[in-house]
């Protein structure tokens, strides 16, 4: 039987303008909502990233975040 879909989490959070955008597409190209796309993403995290790349993404996002700050 399959686990009924629930959102029982709400949380305030903050996107980059390019990041809103990049989910916004995705959740469309998928057939859902915002919120339906992240709980997908992050329950199948390592699924749907690249164990090798995530590392280097993540130290250029962190590089370049106080510069997009500003």
């Amino acid at each position: 039987m399959p686990k009924r879909f629930r959102l029982t989490r709400r949380f305030p959070c903050a996107m980059t303008e390019d990041g809103y955008r990049r989910l916004k597409r995705f959740a469309a190209d998928a057939g859902l909502d915002e919120g339906e796309a992240l709980s997908f993403l992050f329950e199948n995290f390592d699924s749907v990233t690249d164990a090798e790349n995530l590392g280097a993404r993540l130290r250029l996002f962190n590089s370049e975040l106080d510069a997009r700050k500003r």
